[in-house]
């Protein structure tokens, strides 16, 4: 280990900068990997959203995600955040999202799971599908996780890095992994 100091990051002149600049617009790498994205762009989100179920006002970033969506539902006035994945079962597994939903950035909903005791590779399994359903004026903060089979009832509230793997009650406010219900939430 050398310790003759702390370390810097390196500065580019601008005569590297720009060299570095013409290199990127020349190289057909780059025009390729764009293609990669504008399809990726394209199965992930684009197409995905004409074949869902999406009630009235809906709000969704441009870079949230969906599979399987002829299987997913929403009703009015959802937001979805950034980053957000919305996932349905590959046969069976909806996921069926009320009026009013909330979702913070990274949110990912899930509705089915690879099983892990059938040999190897993992990816080679079966999955294991349930329904997920998530009720009206639900708030799902940031980084929360949603497994197959989940029901969040109505008013409720998921804080930031839950997983939810069960039911949570209408109006309660719960946290953790697994989520636990920690409080509730006054109705009105």
């Amino acid at each position: 280990m050398n310790d003759s100091g702390p370390a810097h990051k390196k500065r580019l002149s601008t005569a590297q900068r720009l060299l570095r600049l013409i290199g990127s617009v020349i190289d057909p790498r780059a025009y390729l990997h764009a293609l990669k994205l504008i399809n990726y762009y394209n199965y992930s989100h684009v197409a995905p959203l004409r074949r869902m179920k999406l009630g009235s006002g809906a709000r969704i970033s441009p870079n949230a995600v969906f599979s399987n969506p002829e299987r997913i539902e929403a009703g009015r006035s959802m937001i979805l955040g950034a980053r957000c994945h919305l996932w349905a079962g590959p046969r069976t597994g909806r996921i069926v999202i009320g009026d009013n939903v909330l979702f913070g950035p990274d949110v990912m909903v899930t509705a089915a799971g690879y099983r892990f005791n059938d040999g190897a590779p993992v990816t080679a399994q079966a999955m294991d599908e349930a329904d997920v359903v998530i009720g009206n004026d639900v708030w799902l903060a940031t980084r929360v996780i949603i497994l197959p089979g989940a029901r969040i009832g109505d008013g409720a509230i998921i804080g930031a890095g839950a997983i939810v793997t069960g039911a949570i009650p209408p109006f309660s406010i719960a946290v953790g992994a697994p989520a636990r219900v920690i409080g509730t939430r006054q109705q009105q």
